[in-house]
């Protein structure tokens, strides 16, 4: 009990620190590049931007007090535990975004050096944020609430959003400046996309063979994945063993070199994985472990 209390205490610090040090790789590209060229981001961050340069109100706290109604918004839909990290990563970065706002400092001139560099550290900031389960801008949270309410998904609201206030910066900087702040936007989300799933993100494997346990043994033994064997027919070539595991992308390769030495006729289709639920992506030292507590089990079961 108190071993699982300390890793649930370390998870959570662990959590908290990607979320500091992601506000702050997004405050400095936010504050110190984006916003030094005239560059806007999206959601709520983008209109915080504007009212900023209309009002003249340092733009952290601008951020933080537009983000408060749809952090109601989230908690009401979505629960306790996201207001807790959301309040939190939405706080710090506005901290970091104003502290920063104070230092005399210019990443560079070049608006495509700006753009680019830009975007990469705000996608990388805001991506290490909602890997641990932070928020740093509101946008998500009404969209899922529109979303339900209508045939829009997230995505699609999302965007409209943020394609009005692109059109706005348009009016107000001048078109050049929109569209550039339109291509920060689309490197940002890749950006996150390529943090929260990294190289990491799975994919799933179906091998079509005659020597479906051989391989499977093989996928077992050098890459730790167990598979799920079925039975299927072929309308010219008849029975066949159809295997389905999920691998990394970076096991891809060891895969086809395991299926060619295998069966070199065999028939294989990778797919990419959004979301992977449960324990099926096991290393060879969590199986190992799996099958060493099985015995004991067993061996218990018979001495009883």
């Amino acid at each position: 009990m108190a071993k699982l209390k300390a890793s649930s205490f370390i998870r959570t610090f662990i959590e908290f620190l990607g979320m500091t040090l992601g506000a702050a790789i997004a405050a400095f590209a936010l504050e110190e590049i984006l916003v030094a060229n005239s560059i806007l981001d999206g959601g709520v961050n983008g209109i915080s931007i504007i009212v900023s340069k209309l009002t003249g109100i340092g733009l952290g706290l601008v951020i933080f007090c537009l983000n408060l109604p749809f952090l109601y918004i989230g908690f009401k839909n979505i629960g306790s535990r996201f207001l807790v990290k959301s309040f939190y990563s939405m706080g710090i970065f506005s901290l970091f975004v104003e502290l920063l706002d104070k230092v005399e400092f210019m990443f560079t001139h070049d608006i495509i050096l700006a753009m680019v560099y830009g975007g990469v550290l705000l996608g990388i900031g805001v991506g290490l944020i909602i890997k641990c389960g932070g928020c740093n801008d509101g946008t998500e949270s009404v969209a899922i609430v529109i979303s339900k309410k209508t045939s829009f998904s997230v995505g699609q609201i999302v965007l409209m959003f943020n394609l009005i206030i692109f059109t706005i910066a348009g009016f107000m900087f001048g078109i050049d400046r929109a569209l550039y702040s339109l291509l920060t936007y689309f490197i940002t989300f890749k950006i996150i996309d390529l943090v929260n799933e990294g190289l990491e993100k799975g994919k799933a494997a179906m091998i079509i063979t005659e020597n479906g346990q051989v391989i499977a043994n093989e996928i077992y033994k050098r890459l730790g994945r167990t598979c799920t064997l079925l039975e299927g027919s072929g309308l010219i070539s008849g029975s066949k063993i159809i295997l389905y595991v999920v691998v990394t992308r970076l096991e891809i390769f060891e895969l086809r070199k395991i299926v060619d030495d295998a069966d070199d006729s065999a028939f294989v289709t990778i797919t990419d994985v959004s979301e992977i639920i449960g324990k099926h992506m096991k290393s060879t030292k969590e199986i190992d472990n799996l099958h060493i507590s099985k015995k004991k089990n067993n061996s218990r079961k018979k001495s009883v």
